[in-house]
């Protein structure tokens, strides 16, 4: 006799939304925290002291909360997610918002989703319904901040983001497949922990840390990326990829862009037009299919 779902169910699902929230929102203010970071670092800089001081955290929170360790095998499936994920895919932003905005880096960062359904399409078949809210969430992305962001746009750079985007995916999904074991914290500190070593060597033998000298909110934009947008935000998103389908995952990428105009507009004072609300409506129409469908 079938039964509903027990409390350990209500509890992944719940702690699974607060995750992709968490992702959504955090990420989609880290593009601004890049930007102002590089008023004063490389992106070689930002990339090793936002990861080596997030990794310190994260690994010294999972020895406080006793987490499991992962094994040898796991570890090493780590370092190479980590080593391409944060390595790679954020260096590459990273550089990429010294020649482009950081609202246009957040909208060539959004077909994330579609790369995952694509690469995952024969083990997860997201089905006319997933397709048409991947393909809908996109187009909203692309009227919500596209055609103002593109103008003056870097091809270089802009091409430097899109390549990220096919191997943050792919690395995603390496990750979902081969990470089996491990805390959370831990899992996390020692994907950073790669990301930083290899950023540290690359800033040493690439011009240092410092490209002007150490602003304040540049520092403050720093921590924030490695205490909130890394210790937090990542954990949470490889929570994530462990409990949902990837391409349901992903549309986190969506949601990003929305964000950064919200908090445009809040913050900065930035125009609010009536097109933005269009390009929020039919990117939550998107996403909520991809939503819906993942539950039916």
């Amino acid at each position: 006799m079938p039964h509903g779902p027990t409390e350990r169910d209500r509890r992944h699902a719940l702690l699974g939304w607060a995750a992709y929230l968490t992702v959504s929102v955090v990420w989609g203010s880290t593009f601004l925290g890049i930007a102002v970071a590089l008023h004063s670092f490389t992106p070689w800089g930002v990339v090793a002291v936002r990861f080596s001081v997030a990794s310190v955290l994260c690994l010294v929170l999972g020895r406080l909360l006793s987490e499991e360790r992962p094994t040898r095998a796991v570890a090493g499936h780590l370092a190479v997610s980590g080593a391409v994920m944060l390595g790679v895919c954020n260096v590459l932003v990273t550089w990429a918002e010294l020649h482009i905005p950081s609202g246009l880096a957040a909208v060539l960062c959004a077909p994330v989703p579609i790369v995952l359904a694509l690469l995952s399409r024969r083990t997860d078949r997201l089905g006319a319904i997933g397709w048409t809210g991947t393909l809908l969430g996109f187009a909203g992305v692309v009227i919500l901040t596209a055609p103002e962001r593109a103008r003056g746009a870097s091809l270089a750079a802009s091409a430097g983001i899109l390549v990220s985007t096919l191997l943050w995916a792919w690395a995603t999904l390496y990750m979902k497949r081969n990470v089996t074991g491990g805390g959370p914290l831990t899992n996390a500190g020692v994907q950073m922990a790669t990301a930083a070593a290899i950023s540290l060597s690359a800033a040493g033998l690439s011009g240092g840390f410092l490209r002007k000298p150490l602003a304040v909110d540049a520092a403050i934009a720093i921590l924030y990326l490695a205490v909130v947008g890394s210790c937090l935000a990542f954990t949470a998103f490889g929570y994530l990829t462990r409990v949902w389908p990837a391409a349901r995952a992903g549309t986190y990428a969506y949601l990003n862009p929305a964000v950064a105009v919200v908090l445009g507009a809040v913050l900065l004072d930035e125009p609010f037009h009536p097109r933005l609300l269009l390009g929020m409506f039919v990117l939550l129409v998107g996403v909520a299919l991809v939503q819906a469908r993942r539950r039916s």
